[in-house]
């Protein structure tokens, strides 16, 4: 796949070319935007909605939601676009208008919108069993399948077990739990602090939103918690030095978080969690050779290593994970997304033999593991998880990836030489 980022160079205003420079998606212009007129803010955060005209006798303005990631006035002064059905990759808003859902939801509907096997699936648990929970050693039958599963599906290296969240923000707020947890009862209770990236998203809770490197996500939420450092952005083409190659600039980048684990000690540092492909942060893959890199330097001060597949996963880069295609070999993993193709909420941690060996056994000191959620194994959304993940290996998805992307790769490098490119970007 191919990503072209829009970038102005012309002789506009330089408070226009500054900020445009910054943008690489809608969460970061959003920490830009308090150096722009209210006017600026409006055109960059929102197109007028085609639901302006709306058919609806009352219209929508001024609804009764607090409605996530839009401003206050979108809510008051527009009509929010009302998506009303979806047919494979197109959506119906309720005028009847039809729209190419290319960002797939938010990167989640990887079979389309109205794959036949899933709504099966849904209703058949449904109408067998709605809902019944995974606690005090109770569960069902779908949790435990899909579990084993997921186990079966990735191969990058052995995961011991699955613990079962409702998205991909709790997955990875969960992650922090179950890390503090396993240096807890290693004798380890000062190896706590999390390092991230700027620009890395993982979420909106409160511990998954202090892990994202977007300000949008922090400012006046108190965040991110103390325990969370950020290191380098691995966007090569914004950030590397005048003749660095790819390669030099990843082992800078890797340097730098070596140097940054040293500054804070190694024996404080529990965790360093990255997306194989930064996702909202503006879909940028790592340079050459920067996954190896910072591997091996975790793994020099016994840091463990999460994977945020929430949206790599699942044959997005042309393999099933993310971790595949960048050989990554995580303690622990994050999925979400696509992982129901979000016909249900679901999200998952996957954790090594070695964690979830110390978790077990801490457990049965203390008298249980006493974490989880209601919803955790939700058997309809593990139902259609479990039905997802078959048609994933049946229709080949990830070889589809790979047959297709050469086409658009061919669409989008007709573009390469436009003033108001910046960047092609290729993953394969």
């Amino acid at each position: 796949m191919m990503i072209a980022r829009r970038l102005l160079r012309s002789n506009a205003s330089a408070q226009a070319s500054s900020l445009v420079k910054y943008v690489t998606s809608t969460a970061s212009l959003q920490g830009h935007t308090e150096c722009l007129p209210d006017a600026s803010v409006r055109h960059f955060s929102s197109a007028p909605s085609a639901q302006s005209d709306s058919t609806e006798e009352n219209g929508f303005k001024g609804h009764g939601m607090l409605a996530p990631f839009t401003a206050g006035w979108q809510s008051n002064e527009l009509h929010p676009l009302i998506i009303e059905r979806s047919e494979g990759s197109y959506v119906y808003d309720i005028n009847g208008n039809k729209y190419l859902d290319s960002l797939a939801g938010l990167w989640c509907t990887a079979l389309g919108g109205s794959e036949p096997r899933l709504v099966k699936a849904a209703t058949d648990q449904l109408n067998k069993l709605p809902f019944y929970h995974s606690f005090w050693n109770r569960t069902t039958r779908p949790s435990l399948d899909l579990a084993q599963e997921i186990l079966s599906m990735f191969t990058a290296r052995e995961m011991g077990k699955v613990f079962f969240t409702n998205s991909g923000s709790e997955a990875n707020d969960s992650q922090v739990k179950l890390v503090w947890y396993y240096n807890n009862a290693l004798g380890r209770p000062n190896k706590k602090k999390f390092i991230a990236r700027t620009k890395a998203y993982h979420g909106s809770t409160l511990i998954s939103a202090s892990l994202t490197g977007l300000p949008a996500l922090h400012q006046k939420f108190d965040l991110p918690a103390p325990f969370v450092l950020h290191t380098d952005c691995p966007h090569y083409w914004r950030y590397h030095l005048p003749g660095e190659t790819e390669e030099e600039f990843a082992t800078r980048l890797a340097t730098n978080l070596e140097n940054l684990i040293l500054k804070e000690g190694p024996e404080t540092i529990a965790a360093f969690i990255a997306e194989p492909v930064m996702g909202a942060g503006g879909v940028i893959p790592p340079p050459k050779t920067y996954f190896d890199k910072v591997q091996a330097v975790v793994k020099k001060y016994d840091i463990l290593f999460i994977a945020d597949e929430v949206i790599t996963a699942f044959g997005r880069l042309g393999t099933m994970f993310g971790s595949d295609y960048y050989n990554i070999k995580p303690d622990l993993v994050s999925l979400a997304k696509a992982l129901s193709n979000a016909y249900v909420p679901i999200g998952a941690t996957l954790v090594s033999p070695e964690i979830s060996d110390v978790i077990h056994s801490q457990s049965n000191k203390l008298g249980s593991f006493a974490h989880g959620f209601t919803y955790s194994g939700h058997p309809v959304a593990c139902a259609v998880a479990i039905e997802a993940l078959k048609i994933y290996r049946e229709r080949d998805i990830p070889g589809h990836v790979k047959q297709i992307a050469p086409k658009f790769q061919d669409g989008i490098r007709a573009f390469a030489d436009s003033p108001i490119i910046g960047e092609v970007r290729l993953y394969f």
